[in-house]
């Protein structure tokens, strides 16, 4: 719920410094341009611009926290959608004001269009690639048992053979987090590897906020992970720790 807030609020504050307060130097290459070219750029259009996708996206997220704390089931989808789109549309608009790219006419000046063009393209790509990246970082957590061991599909996703499992236990709790060391986190999500105080380096395939957590120890290391549901979670570790005690 939170993170939907502290992104909104982002937005809508950089909106403002670049709208109202007219902090161009936030301007992404405005900045670093040579002052000739910086004199050739529209700033009070193109901060208007990006006062307004800063309001509209700040707004969309603002509106997405409000409906995660009455309750309803968000999905962090539409808000990837909807960002990657205003973004895109962001960047080639945004082009309309840059005097060294377009002429008075609104026309492009010779030499810059193939420039322009691999810029949208790369900005597509790049954000396609954001997009899917954080889509399957918070895709649940999908497991499977059979006699070759416990396989966690997905991102960072393995097969624990049932000679290489130590331990299982269930938890509450997760250790205390230090720090990302490969990995994803999006939200209450994390998947890859953390180290932690209490267990050092960890793997976590976890929603946060969805206790309880089964820890299976092998002889690599500790995985966490949970499922949708405590209920589906207690399920699999009493499949396991059956597994576990039957080949004792």
């Amino acid at each position: 719920m939170w993170i939907y807030f502290l992104i909104g609020v982002f937005f809508i504050f950089v909106g403002l410094s670049v709208h109202v307060f007219k902090w161009y130097f936030l301007i992404a290459g405005y900045n670093t341009m040579p002052k000739e070219k910086q004199a050739n750029v529209d700033t009070e259009g193109l901060g208007r611009l990006m006062g307004i996708y800063g309001y509209i996206n700040g707004g969309f997220f603002v509106a997405l926290g409000v409906l995660k704390a009455l309750g309803a089931n968000v999905a962090i989808a539409p808000a990837i959608i909807f960002l990657s789109v205003s973004t895109v549309y962001l960047l080639i608009k945004a082009q309309k004001y840059d005097g060294n790219v377009y002429d008075k006419n609104g026309k492009l000046r010779k030499g810059t269009g193939k420039q322009s063009a691999w810029s949208s393209v790369i900005t597509v790509v790049t954000l396609i690639l954001v997009g899917i990246l954080i889509f399957f970082s918070t895709q649940q957590t999908k497991v499977t048992i059979n006699d070759d061991g416990v396989k966690i599909h997905g991102m960072y996703g393995e097969t624990y053979s049932w000679d290489s499992i130590k331990t299982v236990k269930l938890s509450e709790e997760l250790p205390s987090i230090v720090r990302r060391t490969n990995g994803s986190a999006v939200g209450s999500n994390l998947k890859g590897y953390f180290r932690t105080k209490e267990l050092e380096s960890v793997k976590l395939f976890v929603d946060t906020r969805k206790p309880p957590f089964i820890y299976l120890e092998t002889d690599k290391r500790v995985t966490i992970f949970n499922m949708k549901e405590a209920g589906e979670t207690k399920t699999i570790f009493e499949e396991i720790s059956k597994r576990i005690n039957a080949g004792l």
